[in-house]
């Protein structure tokens, strides 16, 4: 049968058998022979483990949602001590309800079919088919807010500064969060929605108390594009999409601005447009997966194709880059489970990023 030019590669698709003790790294490797959402997942492991073996590549993580919750957030700090994460931005939700669990407390299953308001009168928030004790969750807020009160008045802290200082903090106390484990590995972490989250809640409680808490978004905003020049090329994760993927791609596209020629330092292969006055240079993303279950039609950048970005400069065309409609806690699992046994012996090396930033007493 002759097959039309216009199909990409002619690669058959290869029905799987069914197999005793068939590892999860092996029946990726086999759904990538096959269609629709699963051959996508499939091949979000491949391109991770291209990301995690190419040597130049500064590898930027977006994560969004409420997903520390679900029962996600030590796969999180399995991938920053395992050196597959540079730079993290989450969402403040997913670095502050993480530490309820880091402190000893728990989230509970359940069912979606509840009677909420009986839920509340007992005390407890439900997270879909999940619910979390208010209680816990007040004193996961009263713990930073414990913290907040140990800084230094009157300074402006970018997200990033605040959440070294906090990780430390949690590391002494032992509370092993992704925020305290990223700190121990020099991984900076910036939380662009910071206030949206029990962080804002935990200043509150600190300005009960007198001290003011000062978060300085363009500070975080400069220090984040700062490390554009410090980097060769970059691999993006988005787990979800949201405010966390838009600050990730925009450091392909506007730290640039940064400068006055218009060009970052250090950085080779930079792309101008053509017949355009502006002298912008764009350094696009080499590596990009990003997991989510938002579609691309109603226009939001969540579920923005990689291909719409190209657009924009922030993802090379020619790159690897993969997405895939599926639910986080679906996928998550299956990734890191299969790049733990794909990665077999092979020890990243660290970027430690943020080191080059000197720190406030």
């Amino acid at each position: 049968m002759a097959v039309s030019k216009n199909i990409q590669n002619n690669k058959k698709v290869r029905a799987i058998e069914v197999k005793e003790k068939r590892s999860i790294s092996e029946l990726m490797e086999l759904m990538e022979d096959t269609g629709f959402q699963g051959k996508s997942l499939a091949k979000t492991i491949t391109v991770l483990e291209k990301m995690a073996k190419d040597p130049d590549v500064t590898i930027l993580f977006g994560y969004a949602g409420s997903l520390s919750t679900t029962g996600q957030w030590k796969i999180i700090n399995w991938l920053i001590e395992n050196n597959l994460i540079d730079i993290l931005v989450p969402t403040g939700a997913n670095i502050s309800e993480d530490i309820v669990e880091a402190m000893g407390g728990a989230y509970i299953q359940s069912s979606n079919i509840n009677s909420d308001e009986e839920l509340f009168k007992q005390g407890y928030n439900r997270y879909y088919d999940l619910l979390g004790d208010e209680e816990e969750y007040l004193r996961m807020t009263e713990l930073i807010a414990e913290f907040i009160l140990t800084l230094k008045s009157n300074h402006n802290y970018s997200s990033r500064e605040f959440l070294y200082k906090f990780g430390c903090w949690l590391s002494d106390k032992e509370i092993n969060s992704i925020v305290s484990v990223a700190a121990k590995h020099n991984i900076p972490i910036f939380c662009p929605a910071f206030p949206d989250s029990p962080y804002g809640d935990a200043g509150l409680i600190a300005n009960s108390k007198g001290f003011t808490l000062c978060i300085d978004s363009m500070k975080d905003y400069r220090e984040f594009m700062s490390l554009a020049d410090k980097v060769k090329d970059t691999g993006v994760v988005y787990i979800g999409g949201g405010v966390p993927k838009d600050w990730i791609q925009l450091i392909s596209v506007t730290a640039d601005l940064l400068y006055d020629s218009r060009e970052i330092p250090n950085r080779k292969n930079g792309k101008r447009r053509k017949n355009v006055g502006a002298k912008e240079t764009y350094y696009p993303h080499r590596y990009a997966v990003q997991v989510t279950t938002d579609s691309p039609q109603w226009g939001g950048l969540s579920g923005c194709t990689f291909e719409e970005a190209i657009s924009w400069g922030k993802e090379d065309p020619e790159g690897d880059l993969v997405q895939c409609y599926c639910d986080a806690t679906i996928a998550l699992p299956i990734i890191s489970h299969s790049l733990i046994e794909r990665l077999g012996d092979f020890k990243r090396e660290p970027k430690k990023l943020n080191s080059s930033f000197k720190e406030t007493s």
